[in-house]
Formats: structure tokens, C-alpha cells, sequence
């Protein structure tokens, strides 16, 4: 039964290549880039071994912590990443619980997250190269270890089951741990000045994290390193321990969970009155588009999580203006979230689902279809973009530079929300389903996602080089002259561009439906 598990595993992810092309190239290309990061921490493991043995076993025992707490964490927040073997699919299944557990935690290793850290962990090995003993031990306490990550992951997931069923739940969590990911760069540079400070605490927090399960495995080879076998046996005890109470512990949560199976909950439970957004907007085909949309934007956290960064973006900007020699850095934080804004409903047919077979049976046109998507994106953008463009030149005292910041952003919002009202009549790809993990990778989503997006934010940067030219002018000579050409090229330009989109959207929208159709329906 194992080894059909883990077969099983494996014909699955199988089965999505054949399904769709795009999501073999985006595996290929992510296991490239695995195994590119795989090697370069191989070779790190490797110059770590020419370091004293206190440093190799603070170090191992410290990131070997940080990695097993990853593994509690991450597939928690960010539930439904892989729903391959979904252990709430064999309750129908007289499986017998320790071939369940044991087919269930092996198979995590047929993926790339488990496999990689499978090879971290035995390349731990590199950095005790000088004792050959420590080299062995390192390998087998790093299956071992890789071994207790995946236990760990299914203990946490599944005790935290009947919190995640929640969907609100999922829907915050995800979005606020994504955050400080966003301004992970601020975040180092903040700690950076305390680490020196800390140092020197480090070996002490590794002697406490070598006795947890934590650091269990990673501490193990230091201490046949040093000799001290004793120590070694003690700790191995500890560390077998460890990783049998996890494993029981998850199987007897995972067989009370599919006696009696959490049911996931959709929605928040309260009834609706009235007609919410659709209420803001007159009764017209163009008006009902719109406040669909703004429903969206307001309730369906995948709109949040693709413009997650955009809000951050002044603040980021304004520390690397803070590291630079010059303050005005933050001034491209504006232009570039209008570029990011509009180009967000590119994506809007493939967001709709089967809710998509609405615009087709009642038959609106492509124009007020376009046309209500690109103001409900408008109203969520234009006070977002304009404060940035705003106050960072108030603040520094030059108001010509907010006029130059206001045509730039303005001009790339406008235009964008053209280009992408295009897009999105034209090109369609696998999204994230209503209801699920905002975060998701979908199948063949990769590739055909990444080309379209980076094509159609190439072509808005060129729309906007008229302005972004002014806009160096401008800088340059100083000439108010040029400011208010900007604001006014700006707003000419992208309206005309805007309304250009809109048509030529319409047009292939309503040319397409049967395609759109189709493909929402494939992307499924």
C-alpha cells in the first residue's frame, strides 16, 4: 500500500503535464531554478566545512531549525498549495491507519519541496567532509530530519484543520504573511545594525535548539565530531523519540479527521441585503459589470493577493531612497503602482469562472464589458496611486514634481487599464479558482502567465515613454513649462489610449466569446 501511494503520487503529477503543456514548462522551470539554489547551498555546505566545528554546528543547527519551522508554518497559512493525495479522500477507504500514514508521509518526498529538502539535508554531510563518521551520521539524521519536516507539516496542518476550513481565515492569513515577505528587504536592513549584538548569543541558542526537535538531527554530527558519543547515543534517543511521538500524533489526528471530517466553510455565513456595490452604479449593462467588479475587489481576496506588493510599493521605495544619495528615488514608486493597477484586470475573464457564461447568455456588448471592468479598477486605483504621486513631493517641498508625478501616474493608469482591457479579450490563462487559496499555483498556469504578464507590462511602459520623456525633460531644465505638459500629455494621451482599448477590446470580445468561453471553462 505504500509503495502504491507513493506511485499514485506520482502518476497524478504525471497526469497534470499531459494535462496541460504550459504547467510542464513551469515545472521544468522551477526545478531549474531549484536546483540552481540547490547547488549553491551545496557549495556554501561545502566552504562551511573548511570553519571550525562550533561555527558548521551553530550554523546547521540554527538554519535546520528555521527550515523545520517552515515546514510547520508555511503549509498551514498557505493551505491547498498541494491537495495531491488529499488524506480527506481516502475516508471512504478501509486503508489500514499505519500504511496511511507511512504511503501519506513518504510520498510528500515525490515533489519538489520535498525532495529539496531531502538534499539539503543529506548535503549537510559536505560540511563535516573532515570526519568521516560525521559525514555518515549527517547523512542518515538527514533523511531523518527531512523525514520529521514532513511530519511536522502534517501534524500542523491537520490540527489546524478545523481552523483553516474557515475561509476567511485562509483569505487573511495568506495575504498578511505575504506582507513582510514583500518587505523583506526593509526588514533586513532594519535588523541588520543589531546583528553583530546577537552574535555572540547564537552558539548558546543553538545548545538549547540541539535538544529540541527542532535541531535534534542537525546537532547530531557534531557530536561524533567531538568524540563525544555518549552524548551522541543521548541525543539519538531524543531525536527517535521526537520524530515517533510526531508521527503518532499525526496519525491520530488524521484518523479522528476522517472519522469525522471538518466541513469547509465558503463564506462568512451572513445574509446579504440590498444590492451592495451594484447599488453604485446605474442600471446599465456597463453599470452591472461594474459593480460585479467592484464586488470583487472589495470581497474576493485573489484581487488582493495580485496587487498585495502595490500598496508597499512607496514604502519600499522610500527606504531604498533612504540607502541612496539621492531622495527622490521614491518618485517611481507612483507610476509604476498605476502600471500595476490597470494591468491587474488583465486576468479579470479568467477571475470570472463559470460566473463568465452570464456575459455570454445576456449578451453584453464587449465595449460596456471592458468599459465596466476598467472603472471598477479605476475608482480602486485612483486614490491609491494619486496619494503616492502626491505627498512624497509635498513632503520634500516641491510642488512642480507632483504635477510631473500626477501626468506620469495618471497617464500610466489610463493607458494601462486600455492595454489590459485588450489583454484580457485576447489571452486567457489558469487562475486560482473562486473559493480557493488566493496563492495557488494552478495547473499550466506558469509559463503562458509569466509571457503574458511580462508582455503586456513591457508594451504599458512604452505607452507611457511620451510622458516618462517630458518627465526627463522636465527634470532636467527644471521648466514648470514641461511639468504641465506632462499632466497634459498624460491625460490626453492615456484617455485616447484608454478609450482605444475599450473598443478594440470590445471588438475581439465580442468576435471571441465562444473562445473565452471555452477557456475559462478548460481553465477550470
Amino acid at each position: 500500500m505504500v509503495a502504491h501511494l507513493i506511485r499514485l503520487k506520482a502518476q497524478l503529477l504525471a497526469n497534470g503535464f499531459r494535462r496541460s503543456p504550459w504547467q510542464l514548462v513551469g515545472v521544468i522551470i522551477s526545478a531549474l531554478y531549484g536546483l540552481f539554489i540547490a547547488v549553491m547551498l551545496i557549495i556554501g555546505l561545502f566552504a562551511l566545512g573548511a570553519q571550525d566545528q562550533e561555527l558548521i554546528r551553530t550554523t546547521l543547527v540554527l538554519c535546520g531549525s528555521v527550515l523545520v519551522v517552515a515546514w510547520a508554518v508555511v503549509p498551514v497559512v498557505f493551505s491547498g498549495a498541494d491537495a495531491t493525495l488529499d488524506p480527506a479522500r481516502f475516508a471512504g477507504f478501509p486503508v489500514p491507519a499505519r500504511q496511511l500514514t507511512t504511503g501519506l508521509l513518504v510520498s510528500g518526498f515525490v515533489g519538489t519541496p520535498g525532495a529539496l529538502t531531502l538534499v539539503l539535508f543529506m548535503a549537510t554531510a559536505a560540511a563535516w567532509r573532515a570526519d568521516p563518521a560525521a559525514a555518515i551520521v549527517a547523512v542518515v539524521c538527514g533523511i531523518l530530519g527531512a523525514l520529521l519536516c514532513l511530519a511536522v507539516a502534517r501534524l500542523t496542518t491537520t490540527a489546524a484543520l478545523a481552523l483553516t476550513a474557515k475561509r476567511r481565515f485562509r483569505e487573511v492569513a495568506t495575504i498578511l504573511v505575504f506582507i513582510p515577505l514583500v518587505a523583506l528587504g526593509p526588514i533586513i536592513g532594519g535588523i541588520e545594525a543589531g546583528l553583530s549584538a546577537i552574535f555572540t548569543v547564537l552558539p548558546r541558542v543553538a545548545d538549547v535548539l540541539a535538544w529540541t526537535p527542532l535541531g535534534v538531527f542537525a546537532a547530531l554530527p557534531a557530536d561524533v565530531a567531538a568524540g563525544d558519543w555518549g552524548l551522541a547515543l543521548g541525543r539519538a534517543a531524543l531525536a527517535a523519540v521526537y520524530l515517533a511521538l510526531t508521527v503518532w500524533a499525526w496519525s491520530v489526528m488524521l484518523m479522528r479527521s476522517l472519522r469525522n471530517p471538518v466541513q469547509t466553510s465558503g463564506g462568512s455565513g451572513k445574509a446579504q441585503e440590498g444590492l451592495g456595490a451594484l447599488s453604485w452604479f446605474p442600471a446599465t449593462p456597463w453599470g452591472a459589470v461594474a459593480g460585479r467588479c467592484m464586488t470583487y475587489w472589495i470581497k474576493d481576496p485573489r484581487y488582493a493577493a495580485g496587487i498585495v506588493i502595490v500598496p508597499l510599493l512607496p514604502f519600499i521605495f522610500w527606504y531604498a531612497s533612504s540607502q541612496a544619495t539621492t531622495p527622490f528615488f521614491v518618485y517611481a514608486a507612483a507610476p509604476l503602482m498605476a502600471i500595476m493597477m490597470g494591468f491587474s484586470i488583465s486576468a479579470d475573464v479568467s477571475y470570472d469562472s463559470t460566473a463568465f457564461s452570464l456575459h455570454v447568455s445576456s449578451g453584453v456588448s464587449g465595449f460596456h464589458d471592458r468599459l465596466g471592468r476598467a472603472l471598477a479598477c479605476g475608482l480602486i486605483a485612483a486614490p491609491l496611486v494619486l496619494a503616492a504621486a502626491i505627498i512624497p513631493p509635498m513632503v520634500l517641498g516641491r510642488g512642480n514634481d507632483a504635477v510631473v508625478l500626477v501626468g506620469l501616474t495618471l497617464g500610466g493608469l489610463l493607458s494601462s487599464l486600455g492595454l489590459a482591457s485588450v489583454a484580457s479579450a485576447r489571452w486567457t490563462y489558469a487562475v486560482v479558482l473562486p473559493g480557493e487559496n488566493p496563492f495557488k499555483s494552478p495547473p499550466g498556469a506558469g509559463a503562458r502567465a509569466a509571457v503574458t504578464q511580462l508582455a503586456t507590462m513591457a508594451a504599458a511602459m512604452v505607452l507611457l515613454v511620451p510622458e516618462i520623456a517630458l518627465a526627463i525633460t522636465y527634470f532636467v531644465t527644471q521648466n514648470p513649462v514641461f511639468a504641465w505638459a506632462t499632466l497634459g500629455v498624460g491625460l490626453a494621451l492615456g484617455a485616447s489610449l484608454l478609450v482605444l482599448g475599450l473598443r478594440w477590446g470590445g471588438r475581439w470580445f465580442d468576435a471571441r466569446l465562444p473562445e473565452l468561453m471555452q477557456a475559462v471553462t478548460l481553465n477550470r
